[in-house]
């Protein structure tokens, strides 16, 4: 909560923060949680849901970025890889190990330097790192071949890690407002003035039109792509954009090999593409890399990228798949720092800050760049830049927290799920599991007392039932089916179109009761409830 209240110019009174941090991505909620933590009064504001830009539409993996080795980025590629181990202990059940298997094609790369690379890979991340090294493949024998045309009879395997990307998002923000910072979803902030000794801000609420006046010492602009437009929008200020914004698609196929690995396939272009197993039967293929000068509101696959990126997984599979195959697609953002580079696989994904302010005092940071991977040491950083406007501010806390849900002993998820089959016999293995994946210990909340599918109350399509989707409005900021089904879970995948219209009802019935009225009180302390 504000530590105070601040006179604003017309005489009125206002909640006054510590800090403002304008985006709900990955990098704007490790804001708060990390601000919070270190005991600053925390607001964050988002124009959307939670993570419904870039950070839910990723490739949805923590990794070190192999690729990046070949343009020098040594740095960026051993924080990364360090960060890798530290997650998954902090959050085991939305973070897992993988296997990825890089059949070799010669014709761009060699052997030697796709060798030395990973020899690289398994050694810049420290004596720490918590995955196996890598290997070489004969894919002419192991079962990881059997899918691959025999084109490419030699490979090799190296280890990194999945993320259920927007879960990320979610979870960082549950333990901020534990921590005591105020979420503002749907709230964008439309109107900024500096005064000598902090900002005056306004959040105008994108659903209603309705104003929230506050204050803050200190504002973090963390809007990702919309960096910029914050800046000339809300700030009034002008200048040359410093961001630079590439768009990646990915498309959905049906999983058409039996063993439980990722494939790493490298392109006549040398860019590389991924194949990961996606929820089960899926198949998640991306990502692309093109410059984009379009709304990113408005941001979709093309058929240009649809052509290439079968192009790519056909060029390797045995079995083809075609246009007909694609169960769904997604396009996100990348918000790139502009470093003047001309192929966007080769600008930076490393991080960059700017800090203005006003003879020492109402700074505001804007952050250009950044990756999922790093985006808890992007707000430790961060933060390090505004200490001496905030010298109050606590020491860096976080690296050995577990986030919400991921406090199992050891982290070993395993044996957490293993536990919620014992209490929840009644519970369908496959539901068990999305519990566990999705909610961690958390899941235990949900399902209270319940002893058998009766008490879980409305059944909604799929294995979704209102307990679960009332935990999501009351407790982690569901406003829409959309919020629930493509965020949050991702059960649209496996949806009828008459399930999300039932579940976008009972929502809208939620949320417009007395209940649902309380939401936004009830999420600042939830996970102390």
């Amino acid at each position: 909560m504000p530590d105070s209240s601040a006179m604003t110019q017309g005489g009125a009174r206002r909640p006054c923060y510590d800090l403002l941090i304008i985006g709900a991505g990955i990098n704007g909620a490790g804001f708060a949680r990390d601000a919070a933590g270190r005991g600053l009064s925390v607001a964050l504001c988002e124009k959307d849901d939670l993570a419904q830009g870039t950070s839910s539409r990723s490739g949805k993996l923590i990794h070190g970025g192999l690729r990046y080795l070949e343009y020098y980025e040594f740095r960026l590629v051993r924080e990364a890889l360090k960060e890798r181990s530290v997650m998954l202990k902090q959050a085991p059940h939305i973070i897992w190990p993988m296997r990825f298997v890089l059949p070799h094609s010669p014709e761009q790369r060699p052997a030697w330097l796709v060798r030395a690379g990973l020899f690289l890979y398994d050694h810049l991340g420290g004596k720490d790192d918590l995955l196996p090294g890598s290997r070489g493949l004969d894919l002419r024998t192991c079962p990881e071949g059997e899918a691959i045309k025999d084109d490419y009879p030699k490979g090799f395997e190296y280890a990194d890690c999945w993320v259920d990307d927007a879960r990320l998002v979610v979870l960082n923000a549950l333990d901020a407002a534990r921590l005591g910072a105020r979420v503002y979803p749907r709230a964008a902030c439309t109107r900024a003035t500096r005064l000598a000794d902090r900002w005056e801000v306004e959040l105008t609420d994108t659903e209603s039109g309705e104003i929230t006046p506050l204050a803050a010492r200190a504002v973090i602009n963390a809007a990702g792509p919309w960096v910029d437009r914050v800046l000339k929008g809300a700030f009034d200020q002008g200048g040359k954009d410093r961001v630079k914004l590439v768009k990646g698609s990915h498309i959905v196929l049906p999983k058409r090999y039996a063993t439980a690995n990722s494939y790493l396939l490298q392109n006549d272009d040398k860019r590389v593409i991924f194949v990961n197993p996606y929820e089960g039967d899926k198949l998640l293929v991306g990502t692309t890399d093109i410059l984009y000068e379009g709304d990113p509101d408005r941001v979709a696959i093309d058929d240009q990228e649809i052509d290439y990126l079968l192009g790519v997984v056909n060029r390797y599979f045995k079995t083809p798949y075609t246009r007909d195959d694609i169960l769904t697609s997604f396009s996100g953002i990348r918000p790139l720092f502009d470093d003047s580079q001309d192929n966007p696989s080769a600008v930076t994904r490393d991080y960059v800050f700017d800090v203005a302010d006003a003879g020492g005092k109402a700074p505001l940071l804007s952050v250009f760049g950044g990756k999922i991977t790093t985006y808890r040491k992007l707000a430790e950083h961060g933060l390090e830049k505004l200490a001496p406007y905030l010298p109050e501010m606590g020491k860096t806390w976080n690296e050995t927290a577990p986030l919400p849900g991921g406090d199992m002993p050891g982290a070993d998820f395993e044996i957490f799920l293993k536990g919620l089959k014992r209490d929840y016999p009644w519970l369908e293995a496959a539901t068990a599991t999305r519990y566990a994946r999705l909610y961690g210990t958390l899941a235990r909340r949900i399902l209270g007392e319940a002893g058998d599918y009766a008490d879980l109350g409305e059944h909604l399509g799929a294995d979704l039932y209102a307990v679960e989707a009332r935990y999501l409005v009351d407790h982690e900021w569901a406003r829409s089916a959309a919020d629930i089904l493509e965020r949050r879970t991702k059960l649209y995948l496996v949806m009828s179109e008459a399930e999300v219209e039932r579940v976008e009802a009972w929502v809208r019935r939620e949320v417009d009761e007395p209940r649902g009225a309380r939401v936004h009180a009830r999420t600042d302390s939830v996970a102390a409830s």
